[in-house]
């Protein structure tokens, strides 16, 4: 039994036919076949059913392949970790951001990373927390750009900086008569929120200690999915959000005028890169750090951890 070989049957389990497989193999038709007929010979079972098209997998060669990508995963680690262990910054990482830092983080350091570590093949998406989690878990992702703490099992958090949480409201709300706010001077029925499954949410939840069904304009309930969304919706409208310092970095003046701080201690929220605890390239976590940082201004770089804000479980 071959490496070789449990890659093959990967990719005719992925394709569901021999010629494609093959070629994404980079090999002929024939030798693909050749080498999975000796490795259902040598185990004595039948991986795939060719009678049918497209190719069905068995029972127990579906089995056979589930462990054949663990061990093609764990094999392909050995050249992570010598990689590592050069400080060599290559090959392919894929990584999740959730959408309250994406566009706000990405385009301050992405161009200069790629650009300083031509040999990385960088694959964003942008997800909800509980999807990087579980895409951490299945080996569908190499690193998650969130907010912590997690509090899970087997994933390892590599803290980056923390940013300041502020209010954005309108000009018709009691509290942009003031120019800093307690948690307990919010209306949760004024309070714009992100829909569920934000991990923003839960920490505005935790905040200001709300409850959903509290939470409102009375005629209607509006489950945005940006923080731009929300935004607009204070701007021409009426109510509260809040936002973090990132998404505030570009504001217009007439924008930054609709900001209030907390009162001290502000609230912040940890942003952190995370991998599983068996991630070996620890050369690429350790240079998006670096760059990341580069890329902060100071007033986040010096934020301290005075009052971080904690994500619902």
């Amino acid at each position: 039994m071959t490496i070789t070989q449990l890659e093959y049957i990967i990719a005719v389990e992925n394709l569901r036919n021999f010629v494609q497989a093959a070629e994404s193999c980079f090999v002929t038709q024939p030798t693909l076949s050749m080498q999975i007929q000796k490795l259902e010979d040598e185990l004595g079972v039948k991986i795939f059913d060719r009678s049918r098209q497209p190719v069905v997998t068995t029972q127990i060669g579906a089995e056979i392949i589930q462990q054949a990508r663990i061990t093609v995963a764990e094999f392909s680690k050995i050249k992570e970790v010598v990689n590592s262990g050069k400080n060599e910054v290559s090959g392919e990482i894929r990584l999740g951001v959730i959408p309250t830092i994406a566009p706000y983080l990405l385009p301050l350091f992405l161009s200069s990373f790629l650009e300083e570590y031509p040999k990385l093949e960088l694959k964003i998406k942008e997800l909800t927390t509980e999807r990087i989690i579980q895409g951490l878990k299945n080996d569908d992702l190499d690193i998650g750009l969130l907010a912590t703490p997690l509090q899970q099992p087997n994933i390892i958090e590599h803290h980056i900086f923390y940013e300041e949480l502020v209010l954005y409201v309108s000009k018709q709300n009691a509290l942009y008569q003031k120019e800093y706010a307690l948690s307990e001077d919010i209306d949760p029925k004024e309070l714009w929120l992100l829909e569920e499954g934000h991990c923003l949410r839960s920490q505005i939840e935790n905040l200001c200690e709300l409850k959903r069904k509290t939470i409102g304009f009375g005629q209607f309930e509006y489950q945005a999915g940006s923080l731009e969304t929300l935004r607009k919706m204070v701007e021409r409208n009426q109510g509260i959000t809040i936002l973090p310092e990132l998404a505030t970095l570009d504001f217009e003046d007439k924008h930054k005028g609709l900001i209030r701080q907390f009162a001290s201690p502000a609230p912040v929220r940890e942003v952190s890169l995370v991998a599983h605890k068996n991630f070996a390239k620890t050369a690429v976590l350790n240079a998006l750090k670096k760059s990341i940082l580069a890329s902060l201004p100071e007033s986040i770089k010096n934020t301290k951890p005075r009052s971080v804000i904690q994500i619902k479980q």
